[in-house]
C-alpha cells in the first residue's frame, strides 16, 4: 500500500473547475479563440502530424482535433473518476512515438478495483490494441520521447523516471522537500503556522519539456500551494542529473513548460489557492520568459485550472483548461 502522504501531496491540483468563468484575456498582439466541450476535463495536449491530441480526464477518451475544428474520440475509454483526494484521475498525457502512441495513464479512481493501465505507460498500436509499457509507478502526470526514450515526471513519487521502450526503468532525480518560512504560510492560517518556524512542502514537479540537451521541470509546490513558492529546474539530458539548476523562481503553481520556435520559455501557472475557494477562478497564466533577461509576459491571463500547452507552430499555440475549453492564441503578422 503506498503511503497516504503520497495521496495527499496533489490535493486541488485537479480539482474539476466549477462554474463559468469570464473569457481570459490575451495580451496585445495575439487573438484568442475559445473552443469548449460541456462537462469534460481537458488534460493533455500534443501534435500528430496535422492533428492535435487531447486527453479527457471525464470520461477517460482520447480524441483528434482535425482541420475541420472537431474533436474525434479514439481508443480504449482508460480508467477514470475521483481519486481519494477528490481530484479526476485518467489518461494525463498522450504523444506520439514512432508507430506507436502513448499515455500516461494515473492513479487508480477510487472504488475502483487497481487494472494493468492504472499508473502506466501505455502504448496504443495502429489497431487501436494497447499494451503497457511500464506500471512502476506512482502518478504518471507527464512525460516527453527523445530517441526511443520516455522521460516520466511521476508527481506522488516527486521523482523524474527514465523508461526505455522494453519498459527498463531507472530513476534519474527525486526532489528533496522544500523549506517555505512561516511568514507566507500564516497568510493561509495564522494559527497553525508559528512566527520565526520553517515548513517543508512536497516540490510536486508536473511539467516536463526538453530544450539544448536540458530536461526543465516545473516544480507546482505542495498543499497549502502558496503563491510564488513554484520553479523552474534543469538537469543534462545525459550525465549527471543529481544537482538540478534552479532557472526560474517566483511562479504560481506552474503545471506545465514548453519553448516556442525562437527558443523562448512558455510556463503554464495552474492558479494562486484559497483554503476556502481552492485554486482561484481566473488565476492561471501563460508567461513567456526572454530568453536573454529572463523578464516575464503574461501572454494569456484570467485562467481557472489550465493543464498544459502545446506549441503549434512559429505562431499559434494551444492550452487546455480542466473546465472543458481548448484556447488557440494566434500571434498577429507583422504588418
Amino acid at each position: 500500500m503506498r503511503p497516504f502522504y503520497a495521496l495527499i501531496i496533489i490535493t486541488g491540483l485537479l480539482l474539476l473547475a466549477a462554474g463559468a468563468s469570464a473569457e481570459p484575456t490575451a495580451a496585445p498582439g495575439y487573438t484568442l479563440e475559445t473552443f469548449n466541450m460541456p462537462g469534460a476535463a481537458f488534460a493533455g495536449l500534443s501534435r500528430d502530424a496535422g492533428g492535435l491530441l487531447v486527453s479527457d480526464l471525464a470520461t477517460g477518451r482520447l480524441y483528434r482535433r482535425g482541420a475541420d475544428g472537431k474533436l474525434a474520440a479514439f481508443g480504449p475509454v482508460f480508467p477514470h473518476g475521483l481519486d481519494v483526494i477528490g481530484d479526476p484521475t485518467g489518461p494525463y498525457q498522450v504523444v506520439r512515438a514512432g508507430d506507436v502512441l502513448v499515455v500516461a495513464q494515473g492513479w487508480t479512481p477510487v472504488n475502483s478495483d487497481e487494472g494493468p493501465f492504472d499508473h502506466a505507460l501505455v502504448a496504443l498500436g495502429a489497431a487501436g490494441q494497447a499494451r503497457v509499457i511500464s506500471n512502476d509507478f506512482w502518478n504518471p502526470f507527464d512525460f516527453i520521447v527523445a530517441g526511443g526514450t520516455y522521460y516520466v515526471i511521476d508527481s506522488a513519487r516527486n521523482s523524474v523516471e527514465r523508461v526505455r521502450a522494453d519498459g527498463q526503468k531507472s530513476t534519474l532525480l527525486t526532489f528533496r522537500r522544500i523549506g517555505e518560512a512561516a511568514t507566507a504560510l500564516r497568510r493561509l492560517s495564522p494559527t497553525e503556522f508559528a512566527e520565526g518556524n520553517s515548513y517543508d512542502v512536497d516540490a510536486v514537479p508536473t511539467g516536463i519539456a526538453l530544450h539544448d540537451q536540458r530536461l526543465y521541470i516545473a516544480l507546482f509546490g505542495g498543499f497549502p500551494f502558496v503563491a510564488g513558492v513554484g520553479k523552474i529546474v534543469s538537469i543534462p539530458e545525459t550525465g549527471d542529473a543529481s544537482k538540478p539548476q534552479l532557472d526560474v523562481e517566483g511562479l504560481n503553481a506552474p503545471v506545465s513548460i514548453a519553448f516556442d520556435n525562437d527558443g523562448e520559455m512558455l510556463v503554464l501557472e495552474h492558479g494562486t489557492y484559497n483554503q476556502n475557494e481552492g485554486f482561484r477562478k481566473g488565476s492561471g497564466r501563460l508567461l513567456k520568459l526572454d530568453k536573454m533577461t529572463h523578464d516575464r509576459k503574461i501572454v494569456l491571463d484570467g485562467l481557472t485550472r489550465p493543464v498544459s500547452v502545446l506549441v503549434w507552430d512559429d505562431r499559434r499555440l494551444v492550452v487546455s483548461e480542466l473546465g472543458g475549453n481548448l484556447y488557440f492564441l494566434t500571434r498577429e503578422s507583422a504588418r
